[in-house]
């Protein structure tokens, strides 16, 4: 595949000022510094400097405008002061933080009192909570926080009772309005849907688009035997918000906060439904959890979750990691079987997260560490899933779409079939997720999609015009997605797209494959923030990481070329110059800031010397090399 460049002959500088005295040490160090030439930067074909969410190439490949996902379509901050009084579980509600007695009762009193407030932050101070019940929130704006991670400390030990549930439970109660048909067919990427008679929505309202799961819907993709659970049933497969109703045109024109992920077709009964009921600005934050049980109990049920987040919208959990459960007699492990599991949600984020080792991660949805079903516009960002048996993983239903894991990273995953143990992936797991990206993760196991078939009571396609964009790590990208896919800029991952292998029965055609091997030079290095940057008017036409207006301005200190990731040609990238990401920051300007003959990626990557003194070069005591 060719890849184009955007900065051609981008290679550590020569040395200048060379003697012949030194001639012998430079050959050396001058050879080693070849060997380890930075990547050249480069795009991908999909995305170019001037793209728009209305791109397409020349046989109609695209990319999804993915920076929609996140709490409040990731426009708004989560709030670190959220509003409402403070109930304290210790100080208020006498919960013991020593870890001797159940602190169910206490806690749960604290949150029913937040509850009674109209919501409220229910801090749980340091210490270590036992809870032998279960804690559930159902009212708007109530924030479980804690101390810090490694202060707060919560474990559970009921291990009866709670089949795919939670110990922790955030729910609304979302209800359905009347049937609202399209007038039209809701086009893919468009934010805008007819209907006859949009008198009854407004502004502000949540509505869902969804369809019947026909025969013919699923004839079309190749599925008539293989989905058979939903057939015949309405599905919500885009959750959005009213921005616009115009009833002055025929048909009445209603727009959607975020566009459509496919077609919604007239054939299949398309149509708007209006939903009330969502729990929202809800949030668990600092705090470590476990619910890990002796091993053998573990196995007693499936799917026990940690916690539970369902019919929700605009929250968030964000600096929760898990630990060695005190009720674990083998002191080993954290999760009885899943981590966090998110049902019918949207625009929620779940940042700054170490979930880990389940000890059920068997059939039946057991050691799914991030779960994602039924929802849109979910955000995963810079959280780390360790030896689950999927640990990032979209399941059961159609009508996921839109989600984003970002800065993820996927290890030991191991699935337990009775006394066989294998890989265990993240995945796109059923029914077909739409739309969803993986961005910039680190994959040490696997992430794959593609038609499990008759596997999990008729999967079958379960993903389609989803992206892997410039991921890491020794394990497998498997891509058969139904239709459309892409797998753009790797570096040590192993990639399968061949149609006929495994899973990739009926996605024809193949998926899109750019920059396998290269992906240290893709630029952007994540397409979900220079999409969401691009969206909110803050363009990065090179893709470096500092818009074009600042570029420009000089507002960073510098006037650099705003189509030249790397104005001065060091192999460095402006921003990582400006703000010193690998190292002392240097001039973007300048190749050698510090004009000792020694390039500022050399002294930077190669050598750690300082690039901004010029009396400390690889020559000032022959440093080696580093290498990674």
């Amino acid at each position: 595949m060719h890849i184009t460049t955007v900065s051609e002959g981008i290679r550590p500088l020569c040395w200048r000022k060379r003697t012949a005295f030194l001639a012998p040490c430079l050959a050396v160090v001058a050879a080693a510094t070849a060997i380890a030439s930075p990547e050249p930067f480069w795009r991908s074909q999909l995305y170019p400097m001037d793209w728009a969410p209305d791109y397409e190439d020349g046989q109609g490949r695209f990319f999804h405008d993915f920076s929609y996902a996140g709490y409040h379509n990731g426009e708004g901050a989560i709030p670190d002061n959220p509003p409402g009084e403070v109930f304290d579980v210790v100080a208020d509600f006498a919960a013991d933080n020593t870890g001797q007695t159940d602190a169910t009762a206490a806690i749960q009193q604290a949150i029913d009192a937040a509850a009674l407030a109209g919501g409220g932050i229910v801090f749980v101070p340091a210490g270590l909570y036992r809870c032998d019940g279960e804690l559930i929130v159902t009212q708007s704006g109530t924030v479980l926080r804690g101390e810090g991670e490694n202060q707060t400390r919560i474990y559970f030990t009921k291990f009866t009772g709670l089949p795919y549930r939670g110990h922790i439970v955030v729910r609304g109660a979302i209800a359905q309005g009347p049937d609202l048909p399209l007038a039209v067919d809701g086009v893919s990427r468009s934010p805008v849907v007819y209907v006859d008679d949009a008198s009854s929505l407004s502004v502000g309202d949540d509505i869902s688009v969804g369809w019947v799961i026909t025969d013919e819907f699923v004839a079309e993709h190749g599925m008539t035997g293989t989905w058979t659970v939903f057939n015949g049933d309405w599905k919500p497969f885009f959750r959005r918000e009213v921005v616009a109703v115009d009833t002055s045109v025929t048909p009445h024109e209603v727009r959607l906060d975020v566009p459509l992920r496919y077609a919604a077709k007239m054939r299949d009964g398309a149509s708007v439904r209006k939903e009330t009921g969502h729990l929202e600005e809800c949030g668990i934050e600092m705090m470590s959890l476990a619910n890990a049980v002796d091993y053998d109990d573990a196995w007693l049920e499936e799917a026990i979750n940690l916690i539970q987040l369902h019919n929700a919208k605009d929250c968030w959990m964000r600096r929760v990691s898990t630990f060695i459960s005190p009720a674990d007699p083998e002191g080993k492990y954290h999760l009885q079987s899943g981590g966090i599991r998110m049902v019918s949600v949207k625009r929620v984020t779940v940042a700054d997260c170490r979930l880990e080792l389940a000890q059920n991660r068997g059939y039946g949805g057991c050691g799914y560490l991030y779960q994602i079903l039924t929802s849109n516009e979910v955000l995963i960002r810079d959280c780390i899933g360790n030896a689950g048996r999927h640990n990032f993983v979209q399941n059961w239903g159609f009508g996921t779409a839109g989600c984003v894991f970002l800065r993820c990273n996927s290890s030991k995953g191991r699935a337990r079939n009775g006394f066989i143990t294998i890989i265990g992936f993240s995945e796109y797991h059923h029914s077909l997720a739409m739309a969803c990206l993986v961005d910039q993760c680190e994959v040490e196991d696997g992430w794959a999609g593609g038609n499990r078939e008759d596997q999990s009571t008729g999967a079958g396609h379960t993903v389609t015009e989803n992206v892997y964009w410039n991921t890491s790590g020794v394990g497998q990208i498997r891509s058969w997605a139904y239709g459309l896919g892409y797998v753009i800029g790797t570096t040590e991952n192993t990639v399968l797209t061949t149609v006929t292998e495994m899973y990739g029965v009926g996605t024809e055609p193949e998926d899109y494959t750019e920059g396998l091997g290269t992906g240290s030079g893709l630029l952007p290095r994540s397409l979900y923030e220079d999409q969401f940057a691009r969206r909110l008017g803050r363009v990065d036409s090179d893709g470096d990481g500092i818009r074009d207006s600042d570029e420009e301005s000089g507002t960073h200190g510098y006037f650099t070329d705003p189509r030249n990731p790397d104005t001065d040609g060091d192999g460095l990238t402006d921003l990582d110059e400006v703000m010193g990401s690998l190292g002392p920051a240097t001039d973007p300007t300048l190749a050698d800031t510090d004009g000792d003959g020694v390039g500022d990626y050399e002294e930077v990557v190669l050598y750690h010397t300082d690039p901004n003194d010029a009396g400390d070069t690889p020559l000032s005591g022959l440093r080696v090399p580093f290498f990674q």
